[in-house]
This record gives structure tokens, C-alpha cells and sequence, in this order.
């Protein structure tokens, strides 16, 4: 306004200024005048313009001229005073009266970051219907028109309040006196999980992989439920409906408006619950002393609930004893079943804590401590199996009650009939269980030693068996070492005995000989004995044999008779001996005579004092 009274007051001094002026100073007046003229226009001029950044859109707010808002209108569409539909673009803007008529404000634009998306309200336009609580959702060729055009958006049906759609990242040259932006996050999908939508409005739906156009019949499409099956019963809704949606969102990321739906992420991976620890494991240990006894030693050892640990182990009661049992279950929520999940107990958390715990608690305890169907061989009177036609043996099921050591031996068949019982009971609750393992149950060891003990002493049996087999080779092995350092003895020995036969042939053949020698010595003594007369011959033998004994003595002392014949003068005889004799004996008598005193030292001894 200012602006305007400068420049009327420039007009006003253009007109009487000239009067004040003395003389005919023509010149003067007319300059004077020139220059008030200019500033008026310029006064004018400078409320006619506005001139706005590249970053920048200018926003109007008629103050003169037009008439008020009615009806509770905030944003004026047809000239009205108050706050315009009509927003000025950057650049030089040129308007009679502009910053007189308007008051024109700068505004920065609106920049969506990455990750991010803009959440809309409107402050003006149609209001929202009864069943609304945001409005519908632009129409995809109207949608650009209907967020950057303001008196679009009011005169096409843009209704006032919190806005379905919502702005992706990007600038936005936005009218701020419609538009309140404010930002949140976009929804991120990772893989090996699915969203579960909950819808606050009834709208078209563009979420990537997820269109659809407004439904007309928003009808539960999936109860679940049969009647009598004991399932879950929850009403699932087509997508753009309000409720939950019968359909999840694919891993991905989407600019979802978290106030218009709530996304729900739902782990459609496959999940291990583990039931183990929160008891006192007892054992006892066995030992082997030096001299083979077999010593017990009780021990105890507390298991703890490890972290990740869905639950403490499930304690069963078999034949009257707490036995803690540890269990491992693969679940799964396909994602065709996450939305029924969701809707029927929240999540899978809460499907583990309300559902399938206490229901694997209650069936492992009812079969594990009750009975047991088990595969049995068929066999006859003489307790023999029966083949089938393949040559295998029949096996029939057997119902019987189940004992402790089932736990370890028919742990399988535990463990299926198990499973045949939860498996449904997951599939209630949209839950799919793949399977259920047992861990290592905690059995009283009192069941466990006799057992232990047995194998022990089979193992410590086998042990000596194969101890003494070891020593025997070891023996066998020093046996043939020993032999192999001794081969040169054993080597000389065996050439001793082969020696030692045949001095034993030859002594043997020298006895034949000498056998012989002796028959045909007798047989000759026999004949001289008829010729000479048996003293005769007996006399002879023993001269021979005294003979052969000196020629062996001398034979074997060769020194004597060097002696002796060097001494030969000693032997010249001091007495005559004949041969003849009267008494009959012949040429031995004279002899003999002379070997007597020759081998007789004492007379020789005598003769030579002599």
C-alpha cells in the first residue's frame, strides 16, 4: 500500500511542484515534473512484479478486491479473497497491482528424499464420506494433476483431509495453503519374508507387483474353517478393501502410507523351535582299574535354556520316570498362509507361544509316555521269521505300551507318530511342520549302567583276546628276530649234527669192519687153536696186543722213543736169553724173557747199581 501513496504523492507533486517554481524557467518545471512522473510509474511498476527462484513457487493470498470464501472454503478457486488455488511459477512475473492486491510469499519446494515418501493432508476440499477415514486414492492419469494443480484438486473431487496416495521421491512444486507434507519411511521387504496387509481404507491399490482398481464387493473370501475340522476361523478381505488382505506383498520395497495401511512382515523362511534345557542331567561314569575291575562314579551337571531355546525340554513320564526329553520342529508359514496367520493369532511368535507349544507339549508327552506302535518281524512256532514272497521277512505293527528305552532304540518311530499327530494341529493355525526330531534324552542313568557295565566287559574281553593275540605274534616275532641273529650258530650247529651223522656212519662202518676183523681174527685164532693149541694161541693174542699198544703209545709219543734210541747203549743186555727152552714154550719163552726185563724199571734199576 505504500507503494501506491508514494506514487500518488509522486502524480500529485508532478502536478503543483512546477507552481512553486519562480520565473519562466521552462526547463526546470518540465524536469521536475519528468522526474516525479518516472517515480510514480516506477512506484507503480514495483508493485506489479515478483520475481521467483528456480527452488521457489510463489503463493498468493488476495487481500483486496473479490469476494469473502463461503461455505467453510479455505482455498479460493474464483478469485476470492483469501488464500489462492493458483500458485506463481519461477521466473519474472509481471501483474498490475500484484503486491498490492496479493500477498506473495516464497515458498521453497518439497523434496521427497530416497527411501522416502510424502504423506499428504489436505486442508481443503470435498469432505470425506461416513465410512471414509482417508480419502480415495488418485486415479493414475489424474494423479500429477491432482497433487500439483490445486484448483484441480478442488474442482474434481479432492476430498479434504489425510490422503491415500502419498508422493515418491522427487521435487514437488506444491500449494502449501493446500498441501501439509510430512515424510516417512519407505516399507522394505527383505527376502524370505512377505507383508500382510491391514487396510484402513476401500481404494485402488498401486503397490508394484499388487494392482487392482477399487472393488465393489468387499465380502470375507477365506474363513479357513471347516465346520467341525477344530481349524481357525478369521475373515480375510480382497485387496482394497479395509481388513486384512487375502493377498501378501512379494519381498521388495514400496512407498507404502503407513497411516492408510499397516504392513505386517511375516518370516515365511523355514524356522527351527528347539525345546531343550531347564533340567539336571545325572550320570554315571565307569572306569577301569589296573587290575580290570570296573569302577562307578555318579555325577550331575545342570542344562540350561539356551537363549534361542523356544522352550525348556518336555519332561515325559515313561514306566514312572521324568525323563527330559529335548525336541527340534521345522515350521513354516508359505506365503499363500501368511494373511491367515496374521489375521487369526498375530504372528508366528505368537502361533509358537499360544498354539504349537503347549500342543507339542501335550501330544510328545501323550505319546512318548503312553504307547507305541511298532514294527514287529512275523514269526512261527519255533520263534523263526516268516519270508514274504521277495524272500524278506514279514513285518507286522504292533500297539504296546512304550518303555524307556524307546526313547533310544524306537526313537524314529517316536518321532514319526509324533509328527502324523502335530502336523495337523500346525496346519490349524496356517502353520506348516515339516518335521520334529528328538535330541538326546536325559535317561535316569540307574537304567543305563547294567548296560553300560555289559558292554564294557564285552569290550574289555575282546581287548585281552586281542591283547594275548598280540603277544603271541610279538612272541613269534622276537622268536624269529632271535633266530635271525643267531643264523650263523644254527648254521654252524646243523653242520656239527650233519658232521655228527656221519662220524656216527663212519664209527659204524668202522664197527661192521672191525666185526668183521674180529670174526675172521677168531676164525683164524680157531685155526691156529687146532694147530698150536689154545694156550698157545691165547699167549700169541695177548704178545699182539701188547704190541699194537706200544706201537700206539709210540705212535702218540713219538718223544719216548726219540729218548729211548738216544739212550740205546742203556739197553744192551746184561743176561742172555735163549730161544729155546727146555720146558717146551719155544722161541716165546726167550721173548718174552727179554720183553719182561725191559719193561721191568725197578730190575733194570737194580742191574744198573750192579
Amino acid at each position: 500500500m505504500i507503494w501506491i501513496i508514494l506514487s500518488l504523492l509522486c502524480l500529485i507533486g508532478a502536478a503543483i511542484a512546477p507552481l512553486f517554481i519562480e520565473g519562466e524557467k521552462r526547463i526546470i518545471k518540465m524536469g521536475v515534473r519528468a522526474i516525479l512522473i518516472f517515480l510514480a510509474i516506477f512506484f507503480i511498476v514495483s508493485t506489479s512484479f515478483v520475481f521467483i527462484d528456480q527452488e521457489q513457487t510463489g503463493h498468493l493470498s488476495k487481500i483486496y478486491l473479490g469476494e469473502g470464501l463461503k461455505g467453510g472454503a479455505i482455498i479460493a478457486v474464483n478469485g476470492e479473497r483469501g488464500p489462492q488455488a493458483e500458485i506463481v511459477p519461477p521466473g519474472f512475473n509481471f501483474q498490475f497491482f500484484l503486491n498490492i492486491i496479493y500477498d506473495v510469499k516464497k515458498e521453497n519446494v518439497k523434496v521427497i528424499a530416497d527411501n522416502q515418501y510424502g504423506y499428504l493432508m489436505a486442508r481443503d476440499g470435498s469432505p470425506l464420506r461416513p465410512d471414509q477415514t482417508y480419502a480415495d486414492a488418485f486415479e493414475p492419469k489424474d494423479a500429477t494433476q491432482m497433487i500439483n494443480n490445486a484448483t484441480y484438486f478442488l474442482t474434481h473431487g479432492g476430498q479434504k483431509g489425510p490422503q491415500t496416495t502419498v508422493l515418491t521421491p522427487g521435487k514437488y512444486r506444491l500449494n502449501l495453503y493446500l498441501w501439509d507434507v510430512q515424510f516417512g519411511n519407505a516399507t522394505e521387504i527383505p527376502k524370505g519374508f512377505v507383508g500382510v496387509i491391514k487396510s484402513n481404507v476401500w481404494s485402488r491399490v498401486d503397490f508394484g507387483n499388487l494392482k487392482v482398481d477399487k472393488p465393489n464387493d468387499c465380502s470375507p473370501t477365506h474363513a479357513h474353517a471347516v465346520a467341525g475340522s477344530g481349524e481357525l476361523e478369521v475373515p480375510l478381505v480382497p485387496v482394497g478393501c479395509i481388513g486384512i488382505w487375502n493377498i501378501a506383498l512379494n519381498p521388495g520395497k514400496y512407498f507404502i502410507n503407513e497411516r492408510a495401511y499397516a504392513v505386517t512382515l511375516v518370516d515365511t523362511r523355514v524356522q527351527a523351535w528347539e525345546y531343550k534345557g531347564g533340567y539336571l542331567k545325572r550320570m554315571i561314569d565307569l572306569k577301569v582299574g589296573q587290575d580290570g575291575n570296573i569302577e562307578q562314579t555318579p555325577r550331575s551337571e545342570e542344562i540350561k535354556i539356551p537363549q534361542n531355546a523356544a522352550d525348556e525340554a518336555i519332561f515325559v513320564k515313561v514306566e514312572g520316570w521324568d525323563v527330559p526329553q529335548e525336541l527340534r520342529a521345522l515350521v513354516q508359514v508359505t506365503p499363500i498362509n501368511a494373511p491367515f496367520v496374521v489375521a487369526s493369532v498375530g504372528g508366528l511368535e505368537e502361533v509358537e507361544n499360544r498354539i504349537l507349544t503347549p500342543a507339542i507339549r501335550s501330544i510328545v508327552r501323550n505319546i512318548a509316555g503312553g504307547t507305541i506302535r511298532v514294527p514287529t518281524p512275523v514269526v512261527d512256532e519255533n520263534n523263526n521269521s516268516i519270508l514274504d514272497k521277495t524272500g524278506n521277512p514279514k513285518i507286522k505293527i504292533i500297539t504296546r505300551s512304550t518303555l524307556v528305552l524307546d526313547l533310544i532304540e524306537n526313537r524314529t518311530v517316536i518321532e514319526q507318530n509324533i509328527e502324523d499327530a502335530i502336523r495337523p494341529e500346525g496346519l490349524k493355525a496356517g502353520v506348516d511342520i515339516k518335521e520334529v526330531r528328538f535330541g538326546d534324552p536325559a535317561i535316569p542313568p540307574e537304567l543305563l549302567v547294567a548296560r553300560q557295565r555289559e558292554q564294557l566287559a564285552q569290550q574289555l574281553k575282546k581287548a585281552f583276546t586281542e591283547e594275548r593275540i598280540a603277544q603271541a605274534e610279538r612272541i613269534t616275532t622276537e622268536q624269529a628276530r632271535a633266530t635271525a641273529n643267531k643264523q650263523p650258530d644254527l648254521v654252524d650247529a646243523e653242520i656239527q649234527l650233519k658232521r655228527s651223522v656221519q662220524l656216527a656212519e663212519a664209527k659204524k662202518n668202522d664197527g661192521l669192519g672191525e666185526r668183521d676183523k674180529l670174526n675172521l681174527i677168531a676164525e683164524g685164532q680157531k685155526a691156529q687153536a687146532t694147530v698150536l693149541g689154545e694156550d698157545r694161541v691165547v699167549e700169541l693174542r695177548k704178545f699182539e696186543l701188547m704190541v699194537s699198544r706200544i706201537l700206539d703209545f709210540f705212535e702218540k709219543h713219538p718223544e719216548v722213543l726219540t729218548t729211548a734210541l738216544s739212550n740205546a747203549q742203556k739197553f744192551v743186555p746184561e743176561r742172555v736169553f735163549t730161544l729155546g727152552s727146555e720146558s717146551g714154550g719155544g722161541n716165546l719163552g726167550g721173548a718174552m724173557g727179554i720183553l719182561g726185563d725191559f719193561l721191568s724199571p725197578s730190575k733194570s734199576s737194580s742191574l744198573q747199581k750192579k
